[in-house]
This record gives structure tokens, sequence and C-alpha cells, in this order.
């Protein structure tokens, strides 16, 4: 009887490490670099993202992420938001976070209004030149319940 209370923590505990040694998505979004180079348009240097073989590997393929809907046109239900890591009072908006921590999002039905904490997937969109839009971007994205 021991041995089996003995077996059953040990795969307890190990799943715990497992699930906690994976790296959540953010994570791997945030392996990136910047390298500054002169744009035309806007007349002067802005910083390009390096994008990381990793995050690369997840180009057009869908992921899951945790985080909060910033909203950009009102509280309601939209089909197109920035949604970010951190809640509205840290994002990247607010100065409290890097541009790594937010992504535009085009969801296949609109999605209500929370501030809280929601998952969603979709499929990932690298953004290499344009500085008019965030880095990344989901499509196709749907809330997880």
């Amino acid at each position: 009887m021991n041995k089996f209370i003995l077996i059953i923590c040990l795969l307890t505990f190990s799943s715990y490490t497992i699930l906690a040694q994976s790296p959540s998505m953010w994570t791997v979004l945030s392996k990136l670099t910047y390298k500054k180079e002169y744009d035309d348009l806007l007349g002067l240097k802005v910083d390009r993202p390096i994008f990381s073989k990793e995050i690369k590997s997840y180009e057009t393929k869908e992921i899951r992420l945790k985080g909060y809907i910033i909203p950009t046109d009102g509280y309601k239900s939209h089909k197109e938001f920035v949604f970010s890591a951190f809640p509205y009072s840290s994002c990247f908006f607010c100065g409290a976070a890097g541009p790594e921590t937010v992504l535009e999002v085009s969801a296949k039905e609109a999605i209500p209004y929370t501030s809280e904490s929601i998952e969603i997937k979709g499929k990932l969109k690298l953004n290499y030149s344009d500085v008019n839009r965030l880095m990344y971007s989901l499509y196709e994205v749907e809330r997880v319940k």
C-alpha cells in the first residue's frame, strides 16, 4: 500500500514538474531581438524585429495563448482587437511591457469583452516590416472554453 501511495505521489509531482517546465507561448514570443533600420516613409530609424528560429517554427501554425482583451473600439464584442499577456493597466500601451507582449487578433466570430484572462487559439502571423502594425497577429481565432 505504501509503495502505491509513493508511486502516485511521484507521478503527480513529475506531472507538475513537466507542466511547470513547459514554457508558455508568451515566453516563446519574447525570444527575439531588434535591428535598427532606416524607414524611408517615416524618415527615421525604427526597430525591426529579428524573430528566433523557434518563433519562426510557429508561423502559420495554430497556437494557444492566455491573456487579456485590450479593446480598441469600446467595451463590446469584437472580431478584431488587441490581445495582451498582461491586463490593461500594465500592458504595452501603458508603457509597462514590451511590444512582444501584444498581438493583433482577427477572430472567426465576435468575442465578448471581459476584463478577466481568457484563452484563445489561432494561426500565428509574423510582421517583418510594417511599422504601422504590431509584430504578431493571430488569424482564424477562436476562444477556448
